[in-house]
């Protein structure tokens, strides 16, 4: 998430009531999680745990919640609450604004697009031309949408990130600042979420199509020509490689890799990376041949049993 323009070290520490313990003058272009972070960026940390990591990463500036020398080339703002001033940032240059109309005066629509009754368009979003955008489907602020994109009715496409911080037995909300990017003849069906990214993008590659009914977390990127079957649960910070084939009723887990042209078949659970090409089923996923073989064995088992009795 970039800033309107480049802000130094000692505005950041104004605006977040912190204080600046080196490299005042020095600048940041924008704010990222660690996962996204780039050079020029601001980034937080408020865990002894991930000092280190985040000390070393690229980022820039660095919100933390104790004294420390500075690695070279980087900037720290002391806060003790790094998690908060990392949320006033995104709410200051990203947060919620109030739109009274169904579709905003800010949003841009491309030639002829359609959008049907009682369909809502935030604040800044872009929309392709040759679309057609169903009633009653929501697009949030900053949402970009390509040309020949089709959304069905009651979907929606940039709902806050599920994600929040457990502290002190409460649950703080972590605050979106991130888009929506869809690319090009993207069909997206009925009762869809795709969720923003947090500070990044969740994007929708060229071609990709969905069924009714899917869940997308935030941060995710989906590749390109990729069928998404009916009721999938994706979640966050998840990579899709292209050609991938989803069939309904999977899950899969945050922070892994789906290989390109990989399968899924239906009512799986994918709760690490997987190579590309191979068709995978069950709940952990396995390779199919390896999943059959398995159950035929444990078909077995039962008849197995009976003659170790009779020994």
């Amino acid at each position: 998430m970039d800033f309107p323009k480049k802000l130094s070290v000692s505005e950041i520490a104004e605006i977040i009531g912190g204080r600046a313990l080196c490299g005042a003058e020095n600048t940041a272009i924008g704010l990222n999680e660690l996962h996204v972070v780039r050079q020029g960026d601001l980034t937080f940390v408020d865990h002894p745990k991930y000092y280190n990591k985040v000390l070393d990463s690229e980022a820039s500036v660095i919100i933390i919640n104790k004294e420390l020398e500075a690695p070279e080339g980087k900037s720290l703002i002391f806060h003790e609450s790094p998690f908060s001033a990392f949320n006033l940032l995104i709410n200051k240059f990203r947060g919620f604004r109030k739109s009274g109309v169904l579709i905003s005066d800010s949003a841009v629509l491309g030639k002829n697009t359609v959008v049907q009754a009682a369909a809502f368009i935030g604040n800044n979003v872009v929309i392709g031309d040759d679309c057609i955008i169903h009633a009653n489907v929501s697009i949030y602020d900053n949402s970009i949408i390509g040309n020949r994109c089709i959304i069905h009715s009651g979907s929606v496409i940039g709902a806050d990130a599920y994600y929040f911080q457990k502290k002190d037995g409460k649950f703080s909300k972590f605050h979106s600042g991130g888009r929506v990017v869809i690319e090009d003849e993207v069909e997206i069906g009925a009762n869809c979420c795709i969720d923003k990214g947090v500070t990044a993008d969740t994007t929708i590659g060229n071609g990709t199509k969905f069924d009714n009914h899917c869940q997308v977390g935030h941060d995710t990127v989906i590749g390109k020509n990729c069928l998404i079957g009916a009721f999938a649960a994706i979640a966050g910070v998840t990579k899709i490689e292209d050609d991938v084939v989803i069939w309904a009723r999977v899950a899969i887990n945050k922070d892994i890799v789906i290989g390109k042209g990989a399968q899924i078949l239906a009512t799986s659970a994918i709760d690490k990376s997987v190579e590309g090409g191979i068709t995978y089923m069950g709940s952990p996923a396995m390779e199919v041949k390896k999943y059959w073989r398995n159950m035929i064995a444990l078909k077995q088992l039962p008849e197995l049993l009976k003659l170790l009795k009779k020994k």
